[in-house]
């Protein structure tokens, strides 16, 4: 059931960001460079997840798709980014060549800046049905997620981390915020649409904190247990910038153990709603323990 409703929905993602992405032409190697970062594959869970949760309340997915596309935009854009020769320095993103070999080291930059600025465009001029001042909180959140209260922030002291021996705490700042922060997004936006209570936007907050962490475990096991031709980028690179991961402090049968925690915990917070409601929430729990890229 799972793999049919995230292929459905990924489809969907997909031809939105071809919509909104293929209005844009000149210059020719922005926009080509556009499409070719954010179309090269991937598995669309942050604008999957807004539109759960549209579907939890029972609201129109139209209301979440600039969003959900808009968010996809900035999390390519810092996968472009993140693999240029003066971060991570990697050749190869879904199995492709990243966007610096493809299009050229500078002309990545830019493609990056323009992903991360045509998102606010998406979001400020695309989304229908939705009240200016739900539309302002939703800017400012995306924004400051995305910037040094998130992802940037986690980003920096990641780099920053690198071969040292760094304590759980940084490591957990790192995750919540590098990763973690642009996963909860689309949920605590798909809430701030759908009304939902304090109670229950506090259990789906508790639920996407809980999945980006695990998701985050996920790729340290991935690092070193991977495949190349699964994971889409070679194996071993957190072992050769020797990064602190949960592997690297825990071990590996340890860092498993916690990841099945960490999901139980995700799972148990939305006991809140119906046991039928969140299905779908509990199976991707379970798929984010066991995927192989």
């Amino acid at each position: 059931m799972l793999k049919d409703y995230l292929k459905n929905q990924r489809e969907l993602v997909d031809s939105n960001i071809e919509y909104y992405l293929n209005k844009l032409e000149y210059p020719n190697v922005i926009a080509d460079g556009m499409r070719y970062s954010v179309l090269n594959g991937g598995k669309r869970l942050r604008p999957i997840l807004l539109l759960m949760v549209l579907e939890l309340y029972g609201m129109k997915k139209e209301m979440g798709l600039p969003v959900a596309v808009a968010i996809e935009l900035i999390h390519s854009y810092s996968l472009v980014h993140d693999d240029l020769p003066a971060l991570d320095n990697d050749d190869y993103r879904r199995g492709k060549l990243t966007t610096h070999k493809k299009f050229g080291e500078a002309e990545a930059i830019l493609i990056g800046d323009a992903l991360l600025t045509h998102s606010f465009s998406l979001i400020a001029e695309e989304t229908k049905e939705v009240s200016p001042e739900k539309l302002l909180k939703i800017i400012g959140m995306t924004s400051r997620y995305a910037g040094i209260n998130g992802m940037i922030g986690g980003q920096t002291i990641d780099i920053e981390s690198e071969k040292k021996k760094v304590s759980l705490d940084i490591l957990k700042y790192i995750h919540e915020n590098k990763t973690g922060k642009l996963i909860k997004l689309p949920i605590e936006i798909g809430a701030i649409i759908c009304n939902s209570t304090k109670d229950e936007y506090d259990a789906l907050v508790k639920y996407a904190e809980g999945i980006g962490l695990a998701f985050q475990i996920k790729d340290d096991i991935l690092d070193i247990e991977g495949e190349f031709e699964k994971i889409g980028k070679p194996v071993g690179s957190d072992l050769e910038l020797e990064k602190t991961t949960y592997p690297s402090l825990f071990g590996l049968n340890k860092s498993k153990e916690i990841l099945k925690e960490v999901l139980e915990e995700a799972k148990k917070s939305l006991e809140i709603f119906p046991k039928e409601k969140v299905e779908i929430f509990n199976e991707l729990a379970d798929y984010i323990g066991i995927r192989e890229n």
